[in-house]
């Protein structure tokens, strides 16, 4: 399969996979990855809500543009508020129809000030006291808050089956070890800001949002490019960790979509955003993902923990290795969210989508380029890797 080749809907489909769109991109045909009418539950595109004013913080990266089209295509007004340095890969159809205001959540709230609307989606809460100034400012003039948060709250992640109600990370300890404070900083900042919110607007006009690792394209961290970028070339690809560990992730237009509905049906709570539909393996992961892109690549597993760990593979989304403190990472309970509207894409349409995405001209060339060379990408380390594995088990 040549590297730039799009794989249609119709190919897709013809090799005995469900498709299900992912979203619009720039350079790419809608039949390929555009947004479809199916069915989510509650609020479908066949009902007719009422149209909302919502402001959103951020909207112009990953999840924004897809939070942007789903609320245009549902008859709503939508406001950003950015600094109007990154331009959208997605979407910019939708996204020059929204309102765009520009300022600073650092310094500049002045464009928010003396302004009205029914909602607002924080995307872009990046520290605590960022949440804590734009709620103030809006309390007043906003009906409803919704916090994107993150499963990061729970870290260390424990146990298993991690619902909403358990308890959070508000503070770093002081023997935290150095190359675990980002990950504590990140967790505490999020966990905090939520309470921010819920503070400042109260419980009944709050809803919290926690995505696992968000997947799709305009995805800006690189984290799922290692399978579709090698599955689709036949190369080798390693099938990490033992065959049923657990794996969760989630299409980035799945939050967004869910994001929408819960204004519209005025929806508060918190609200783990974590995907797939049902319990799925590393193994099955792989597996579909092959399916999906037709690969010719032979899957090779690598079950052994320590030799992992000995060489430094101990995470290549949405896989991570199994451990004291990452223990619960992918094992979330989603159940709430599922029962207040979260529904799912499957895994094979997020997979060609991302290949799809990842081969038009809404990636810049350099980029292309930056990924694939560079040296620390598990398909630039592969190769020793399966030479050790291979002398380790002779």
């Amino acid at each position: 399969m040549k590297k730039n080749k799009t794989i249609s809907r119709r190919s897709f489909v013809s090799n005995g996979f469900k498709a299900a769109a992912f979203i619009p991109f720039v350079g790419v045909p809608l039949t390929c990855f555009g947004r479809t009418k199916e069915k989510t539950g509650i609020n479908t595109l066949t009902n007719t809500p009422k149209p909302l004013d919502i402001l959103i913080l951020g909207g112009s990266s990953f999840l924004g543009p897809h939070q942007i089209a789903y609320a245009l295509e549902r008859g709503h007004k939508v406001t950003t508020f950015t600094r109007g340095k990154t331009a959208p890969t997605v979407h910019k159809d939708y996204y020059s129809k929204a309102e765009h205001l520009i300022g600073d959540r650092e310094n500049n709230l002045e464009a928010l000030k003396g302004r009205k609307w029914d909602a607002v989606i924080d995307n872009s809460g990046r520290k605590v006291a960022w949440t804590e100034a734009t709620a103030e400012l809006l309390k007043d003039a906003v009906g409803m808050y919704v916090y994107i948060s993150s499963v990061s709250v729970f870290y260390p992640y424990y146990k298993a089956n991690l619902k909403e109600e358990d308890p959070l990370v508000l503070k770093v300890p002081e023997d935290a070890a150095s190359d675990e404070r980002f990950t504590y900083d990140y967790g505490v900042m999020k966990a905090n800001s939520e309470l921010a919110a819920e503070r400042i607007f109260g419980k009944e006009r709050t809803a919290v949002v926690r995505p696992t690792f968000m997947a799709g394209p305009a995805d800006r961290t690189n984290r799922f490019l290692y399978w579709p970028t090698q599955l689709v070339k036949g190369n080798d690809v390693i099938i990490p960790g033992k065959k049923d560990d657990p794996v969760q992730f989630i299409d980035v237009r799945d939050i967004a979509d869910f994001t929408i509905r819960i204004l519209e049906n005025n929806t508060t709570g918190v609200f783990n955003g974590v995907g797939p539909e049902k319990e799925m393996s590393v193994t099955t992961f792989v597996q579909k993902a092959h399916e999906a892109l037709d690969s010719k690549s032979k899957l090779i597993s690598i079950d052994d923990s320590n030799f992992l760990r000995e060489n430094n593979l101990r995470f290549q989304a949405p896989w991570v290795l199994d451990s004291e403190k990452f223990h619960g990472i992918s094992r979330v309970n989603n159940q709430r969210a599922v029962t207040n509207g979260l529904r799912f894409r499957s895994l094979e349409k997020t997979i060609l989508d991302t290949h799809n995405w990842w081969n038009s001209d809404a990636v810049a060339e350099e980029r292309k380029d930056a990924f694939l060379s560079d040296a620390n990408e598990l398909h630039n380390r592969q190769k020793d890797l399966l030479e050790k594995w291979k002398t380790l088990r002779k």
